[in-house]
């Protein structure tokens, strides 16, 4: 009896190792291999395997680590083919270590018990079913303890109580074998709370269905916040929870719950739930949080005495800009991550975060007012920006990424301008960390006259010194840099904006590889204690706070999943999710499929040309391969994957068509039918903000481009014969820097900072070499692109161990 279960079992139910050491042996095998394997079954009418078939599985060797014979298993597996096919298929084959790697072990688990959430009273079902080589005995065990009486392959506890939640595991004997399944999560909800109108709970297989919504909550400040959520389904959905539209950081479980609640926790929630192949939500509903000062009487006096005293913003806005993909200038690959990494953890603190890639000048200056839109009186206001950048007479320049070789500051953002602009909105606090060289435009004899305020909330972080270079160091995958990379570690603390940064300083002077590169230098104006931790208690203006909540909600609506069911009787799965505020990620998954189709696929086509997407990086089976590197372990599996960048280029409605791919096993050619339909999703993320436009409100503008400002000065950026006196030059106002501003900085990414006056200012720091950025005639050599998986975590000794011994700063 095992062995026939076995012989009929699904190839694709085959386990990863096996299907790892088969593919080896089928791939290196020239005369035996997976050609001959194609050939073999594409006589077989029942697994027929088509030229076209087998020219896309030869066109995997062009991937990294791509495998043909892994392409060909899956075809295979899709059509019905099963274990016993696949050994008959093998030993016509005649290669024996492939069958050898098919030989059953002793013990081998078939079915795995799957993770279920259900409603109180009804029935669980866990099964789990193994073969071997003599009777298979089982024990069930809920997370330690066993389960009594459970011997079957299947527990079923029946009805199921709020008490049977938690986590079950079967365990398998095999005479001296033993093996464990997986482990089984169980939800058990109770709804007597609230029902989903119109739904049935009668069966947890198939779709998901929604069971519990949470309620709309008014609480005073310092009260707790609890709100519940549930679905039932088949493996157990997934939960993320959002406020105002955005993300909430870790708050992944059915219940939400904050402590000792502030004004800034007011919004409007709803929750994400999900899995691998679906998506829904649940009803948005109010939390309106009571200021102390309206509750009256002793209960006002209680309250406030019991608060600490601290200083509040009336909000907290923050815009990252990240400049990587150059044209006239060294591309950059770190500020990506960092901006990414920023992105998450000043959510954290309850930053209104705008977090955008790769911008014009326009863009640039468009983004720039829509962030002042966003700033009122006691806002607390940061601007980060990673990218190349040059600094003359104190006045710091952001380059975007269309600037021309060589430039001049009319083509850039100064960041002191910008800083104007701010004060005139009376801000509580100004952060700027700029991740940028600070070289000066030897061709820029302007003389600034931007005239700011006096003000005792403005705090500068400099990713290195005035008139110093920043480096960038090459490595194999997606780090941080330097800055960011202890800047992260720090960002969260409860304590003075300037007492964090400078603890980052001293800690990346711990880091060998940074000394006596670049300095992080630190100005600041502030004479009160103001920390990125501050509470937020809104202005009496409220509709004020509510129109400035809905313009940045506006930037970061994201278009709701879809089904799309097509005459074939295919049903697919259009989800979608944010990488940045201007990169959306598009996925589809075949839900159903007709059981006389033998092949179904269904890919995205026919965009905008405004995003100019690149075809050959669209509809790829790993997130990795379209270039989605941060967000990949958040997307659901099994789906094709395409990354649509530079949204705020999308001048129009997003319009794009979804293809349905499909063969029927009757039909006698291989030429596959398609079917069609269109899909409007409008402005998705920031494309609603129509950054694209020629600069429509002046203010940045104009003030960037003031009488005697560098943007009215025809200057040009230094050519590569005056780079070995600027090299020189590089450290001459760091020897007058006072002690405490002397903070060692090397960016061991692309991303710190970067390029300044035409020519780089990243020198590249390699483990085994270094490569010059500029070949000797001053011309850029093209970059290859990026290829390279994220580095999740890494290790500050290994760095300082791998790269220290070598570190060598070439000369520009």
């Amino acid at each position: 009896m095992s062995d026939s279960l076995e012989r009929s079992t699904k190839i694709n139910l085959l386990k990863e190792s096996i299907v790892k050491k088969l593919c080896e042996v089928l791939d290196k095998s020239s005369s035996k291999g997976w050609r001959k394997l194609g050939e073999i079954v594409s006589s077989d009418r029942r697994f027929k395997v088509s030229s076209d078939d087998m020219e896309m599985c030869s066109l995997r060797v062009l991937e990294v680590e791509g495998s043909p014979s892994l392409m060909l298993l899956r075809l295979m597996g899709e059509r019905g083919c099963t274990m016993g096919h696949l050994t008959d298929y093998l030993q016509t084959l005649g290669n024996s270590d492939a069958l050898q790697c098919l030989k059953p072990p002793a013990l081998q688990i078939l079915i795995q018990p799957q993770s279920a959430a259900l409603i109180c009273g009804h029935n669980l079902r866990l099964s789990c079913h193994a073969v071997g080589k003599s009777p298979v005995q089982y024990q069930w065990f809920k997370s330690r303890e066993e389960v009594p009486n459970s011997f079957s392959p299947e527990l079923l506890i029946s009805p199921v109580q709020l008490k049977d939640a938690g986590f079950y595991i079967c365990r398998v004997n095999c005479g001296d074998a033993c093996e464990f399944s997986q482990w089984a999560q169980v939800d058990v909800l109770n709804v007597t709370m609230s029902y989903a109108p119109g739904q049935s709970y009668q069966s947890i297989d198939g779709r998901l269905k929604l069971a519990i919504h949470p309620q709309s909550q008014r609480l005073h400040v310092g009260e707790t916040l609890q709100l519940e959520c549930g679905a039932v389904g088949r493996p157990i959905p997934r939960y993320q929870w959002h406020r105002n539209g955005v993300p909430i950081p870790n708050a992944t479980k059915r219940k939400l719950m904050i402590l000792q609640v502030m004004q800034d926790h007011q919004g409007r929630y709803r929750c994400e739930i999900s899995s691998s192949t679906e998506r829904m939500w649940t009803n948005e509903v109010d939390v309106v949080i009571d200021d102390i000062y309206a509750i009256g009487g002793d209960s006002c006096e209680l309250l406030l005495n019991s608060l600490p005293e601290q200083l509040y913003a009336t909000d907290k806005v923050a815009l990252l800009i990240g400049n990587l993909s150059y044209q006239n200038h060294p591309q950059l690959k770190a500020p990506m991550v960092d901006v990414y990494d920023l992105t998450n953890l000043l959510r954290q603190l309850n930053f209104k975060v705008v977090s955008l890639l790769d911008l014009t000048e326009s863009e640039m200056r468009n983004a720039v007012d829509e962030f002042l839109l966003l700033l009122h009186k006691g806002v607390y206001g940061l601007l980060y920006y990673a990218g190349h950048g040059y600094e003359n007479y104190g006045n710091s320049f952001m380059v975007p990424v269309d600037a021309p070789n060589p430039y001049h500051s009319a083509n850039c953002l100064c960041v002191q301008s910008i800083l104007k602009l701010m004060q005139e909105k009376e801000t509580g606090l100004n952060v700027f960390l700029l991740d940028m060289c600070r070289k000066r435009n030897i061709h820029d004899e302007s003389t600034p006259n931007i005239v700011l305020r006096v003000t005792a909330n403005i705090v500068f972080g400099y990713a290195t010194c005035q008139d110093a270079e920043a480096f960038e160091l090459s490595s194999t995958g997606f780090t941080n840099g330097v800055f960011v990379k202890f800047l992260k570690k720090r960002l969260l603390d409860d304590e003075k904006i300037t007492v964090v940064l400078d603890r980052v300083a001293e800690d990346m002077g711990q880091f060998d590889a940074t000394k006596g590169k670049q300095a992080l230098e630190i100005r600041s104006s502030l004479s009160e204690r103001r920390a990125l931790t501050d509470p937020i208690l809104p202005s009496d203006s409220a509709d004020l706070v509510h129109a400035h909540s809905r313009q940045w909600a506006k930037a970061h609506e994201l278009p709701e999943s879809m089904s799309l069911n097509f005459d074939c009787g295919a049903q697919i799965k259009l989800g979608f999710a944010a990488e940045f505020s201007n990169v959306l990620v598009i996925y589809t998954h075949i839900v159903k499929k007709p059981e006389d189709m033998s092949f179904c696929q269904a890919h995205v086509t026919d965009f905008s040309l405004d995003l100019d997407v690149d075809p050959k990086e669209m509809n790829r089976e790993t997130p990795e391969e379209t270039g989605i590197y941060l967000l990949s372990s958040s997307l659901p599996q099994h789906c094709l994957y395409t990354r649509l960048s530079s949204l705020q280029k999308l001048r129009e409605e997003l319009v794009f068509t979804v293809c349905l791919q499909g063969t029927f096993a009757a039909m006698d050619d291989d030429h596959p039918i398609f079917w069609t339909k269109s899909v409007n999703i409008g402005k998705p993320l920031i494309a609603r903000l129509d950054l694209h436009r020629a600069v429509r409100r002046n203010s940045c503008l104009q003030t960037c481009m003031m009488p005697h400002s560098p943007s009215q000065s025809p200057c040009h950026s230094p050519g590569p014969e005056h780079q070995h006196q600027l090299h020189h030059g590089s450290h001459q106002d760091y020897n007058r820097l006072s002690p405490q501003h002397r903070y060692l900085h090397i960016s061991e990414h692309a991303q710190g900072a970067a390029g300044g006056c035409g020519f780089s200012c990243y020198d590249q720091l390699s483990q085994c070499d270094f490569d010059r950025t500029y070949e000797s005639d001053g011309l850029l050599s093209s970059p290859g692109k990026l290829s390279i998986p994220i580095e999740a975590t890494e290790d500050l000794n290994e760095l300082q161990a791998v790269f220290i011994s070598s570190l060598h700063l070439q000369p520009q």
